[in-house]
């Protein structure tokens, strides 16, 4: 297994009028994260927030492209970025669910205390597969094929990329100290974003390159 310290080349936050980072996505523009009561957009190059939705979201989020999905208590919320309209709702497959991704037209969910992440038709809310982690699992994300989720126990987090199939860990991120992380989303290239809970913040934190 590859280990290495992260590098956290951004911080954006404290926000205004935000107390608490849930979950984390990106539009190619934009980093949406969920507050709490609302889902607010940010622009990366500035670090403003320049649009919000009022709904609930105080857990995952992902962009499907077009959509936005939010985890919303035990439901999956499907949500039009432009109008903020509720378009579908589909159950959660799990009661402590916490990270949300979107891959190849399946929605990935990660459920917390259990360590597990999710497969998940966006359709009807079936669960296709699952995955076992050995850790808390918080956000999950996709990139490049590699499946990537974050961790958060106690004041330790990292974020792993693991086996899609076995969820054997083949690379691990530790964050600082006391840097937590609650949601997790890449630029689709060289970073990831992760949301910093109770701290207000959303850092962005360099992802390794093999072979360099």
């Amino acid at each position: 297994m590859n280990r290495s310290q992260a590098k956290i080349v951004r911080e954006y936050g404290p926000l205004p009028g935000v107390s608490h980072v849930h979950g984390v996505t990106f539009d190619g523009s934009r980093v949406w994260f969920a507050a709490g009561d609302r889902l607010n957009a940010l622009d990366p190059s500035t670090g403003t927030i320049v649009h919000a939705i009022v709904a609930p979201a105080d857990a995952g989020t992902t962009f499907d492209g077009h959509h936005l999905f939010q985890l919303a208590g035990d439901h999956i919320q499907k949500i039009d970025p432009k109008s903020g309209r509720v378009l579908a709702t589909l159950p959660a497959p799990g009661s402590n669910c916490s990270g949300l991704a979107w891959a190849e037209g399946r929605l990935w969910v990660g459920e917390y205390r259990s360590g597990r992440i999710y497969q998940v038709d966006p359709q009807t809310g079936t669960v296709l597969r699952s995955i076992e982690s050995n850790r808390f699992v918080t956000g999950v994300t996709w990139v490049e094929g590699e499946l990537w989720h974050g961790t958060w126990d106690g004041d330790r987090s990292d974020l792993r990329r693991i086996d899609a199939d076995t969820g054997e860990v083949f690379e691990r991120i530790d964050l600082p100290p006391s840097v937590g992380v609650s949601g997790l989303e890449s630029n689709g290239k060289d970073l990831f974003f992760c949301g910093g809970g109770k701290s207000g913040k959303i850092r962005a934190v360099r992802r390794p390159r093999r072979g360099l």
